[in-house]
């Protein structure tokens, strides 16, 4: 089986105001990203991504829009359907739906919510994939599930078109929500519990990776490890850490060829990075543009 075609996200954790937004979005499609994210999280600046996403698809012609992901638990299944549908609509058909369980203890408790156990967050997000599915029937649009436990990751096999892996986990004796990232081996290990877990739809699945730092200086190992140093937890060694798929580092000739070993190991063909990386990996996506 050939392997996938790359494609590029860009995940900006502000909007700002009207004209702020407007000209990150037109700059991200000017670079050759091919999709513009917005995550939902609670706090002062953070945006509600479906209304800035619908703008974005507004005032761009060419990438798709994606929320990456909706805290699940946040939304009634039935109002929620009632969004996308609206979205999906105004957006002209360029909108992915990412969906997640939540693992942000924090904002639960800042939104007034009931912070329920991993079982039971996974489960109301099946329910509400199927409530989605059971509302919007053809009009559901591709759906992204992200997560790392095995519950979320069997859901994401059965139901989705595109698994998410943002290479992290909760981090052992910390409060929840505090992530650290797991080895290349857990990483790879995630990855093929997810095609053991589809079975014959396995080759369907496109497998997003959520680059957590790209490192273009001169110096990308001090870089990747001052980026490193505030993780909780045992630190790898530099060597270990440039290994990370999580991490990005080098030339963009480097990450370039660095992305074609990780597409063949890993599966990995979609690719989303963080608004800091905005201009500094637009390199990369030149490079790879088309393959």
């Amino acid at each position: 089986m050939s392997a996938r075609r790359f494609r590029f996200g860009i995940s900006f954790r502000s909007v700002g105001d009207r004209d702020e937004w407007v000209a990150k979005c037109r700059r991200a499609e000017e670079l050759g990203y091919d999709v513009i994210a917005v995550p939902d999280h609670l706090g002062e600046g953070r945006a509600a991504p479906l209304p800035a996403l619908a703008v974005a698809a507004a005032v761009t012609e060419r990438p798709r829009v994606v929320p990456f992901v909706l805290d699940v638990p946040f939304y009634n299944p039935a109002l929620l359907a009632r969004e996308v549908s609206t979205v999906a609509g105004v957006t002209g058909g360029r909108l992915d739906l990412g969906l997640g369980a939540g693992h942000m203890k924090s904002e639960f408790d800042d939104a007034g919510l009931p912070w329920r156990p991993a079982r039971e967050r996974v489960a109301f997000l099946a329910e509400t994939v199927a409530e989605l599915r059971r509302r919007l029937g053809t009009g559901l649009p591709p759906l992204l599930i992200a997560g790392n436990g095995d519950l979320v990751l069997d859901l994401a096999a059965r139901e989705a078109d595109i698994v998410g892996f943002g290479g992290l986990r909760q981090a052992e004796g910390e409060p929840p929500g505090t992530l650290t990232l797991i080895s290349p081996e857990e990483l790879h290990e995630r990855t093929t519990f997810v095609r053991d877990r589809a079975g014959t739809r396995a080759h369907e699945l496109e497998f997003n990776l959520l680059v957590q730092y790209v490192a273009t200086s001169g110096d990308p190992k001090a870089e990747i490890e001052a980026w490193a140093a505030p993780i909780p937890g045992p630190k790898p060694d530099t060597g270990r850490l440039l290994k990370a798929p999580q991490l990005l580092a080098g030339t963009s000739d480097e990450i370039a060829a660095t992305l074609h070993e990780r597409r063949e190991h890993y599966g990995f063909s979609y690719l989303t990075v963080f608004e800091p990386a905005l201009e500094t990996f637009a390199p990369v996506l030149r490079a790879l543009a088309g393959e």
